[in-house]
C-alpha cells in the first residue's frame, strides 16, 4: 500500500491542504497556510471536531492503548490526547506536515492498526487515525486547533454545517507581527 504522501511526485512537498468537493469559503483565509505551518512548527490543523460515532470505531482506542503500551518511546511528553480517544478533527477540511506522516511515529502507528484489521472490518478512518496520531506524537504546541475561515460543507444528511470564523490563529498573527 501506498500513501498520497509517499508518492514520488509529492516527495519534494512538506505539507499538503486538504479540501474536499463542495466546501464553499465566505472569507478569505488572511495569511499562507503553510508559510505559518512551516514558521510556527505545526503540523496538523483542521476545522472542527466532531465526536466520533464509537459504533462504528469500537475497537480503534483499546487498539490505541496497545500501541501506547508497546511503544512508548513515540509518544510526546507533552501530547494534547484526551483520556477517551473519541474526539475527531474534521479531516474534510485539513492541512498537515506530510514529513509527520513519513515520521517513524507514525509510520509504526498505522502499520500497528493496519495489522488489526480495523480498516477493514471496522470503520477506522482517516478521521480519528489522523486526529489521535497527532494528538499522541506531537506537542500540544505544534498542533493548530482549528485553520480559520469560513466554510460551509454539506454532511451524509445533506444540511450544510457551517464552521465559523477562528480567531486562534490570526490573533496570533496580529500579535505576533
Amino acid at each position: 500500500m501506498q500513501f498520497f504522501f509517499q508518492h514520488e511526485l509529492l516527495r519534494p512537498y512538506r505539507y499538503y491542504w486538504r479540501v474536499e468537493p463542495d466546501v464553499k469559503f465566505f472569507c478569505d483565509v488572511p495569511y499562507d497556510p503553510f508559510l505559518y505551518m512551516e514558521d510556527n512548527d505545526k503540523v496538523y490543523g483542521f476545522t472542527i471536531s466532531l465526536i466520533e460515532w464509537e459504533a462504528t470505531i469500537p475497537s480503534l482506542w483499546s487498539t490505541v492503548k496497545e500501541f501506547i503500551a508497546e511503544h512508548p518511546e513515540y509518544v510526546a511528553k507533552d501530547n494534547s490526547m484526551g483520556a477517551d480517544g473519541t474526539l475527531a478533527d474534521w479531516s474534510n477540511f485539513e492541512i498537515a506536515d506530510m514529513d509527520f506522516w513519513r515520521g517513524e511515529a507514525y509510520q509504526a502507528f498505522f502499520n500497528y492498526l493496519e495489522s488489526k484489521g480495523g480498516f477493514y472490518y471496522e470503520r477506522w478512518g482517516d478521521a480519528p487515525v489522523h486526529s489521535i496520531a497527532a494528538s499522541l506524537f506531537a506537542n500540544k504546541s505544534q498542533d493548530i486547533d482549528t485553520i480559520p475561515s469560513s466554510i460551509v460543507h454539506k454532511e451524509m444528511t445533506g444540511l450544510e454545517v457551517a464552521a465559523p470564523v477562528t480567531q486562534v490563529i490570526v490573533s496570533k498573527l496580529v500579535t505576533d507581527s
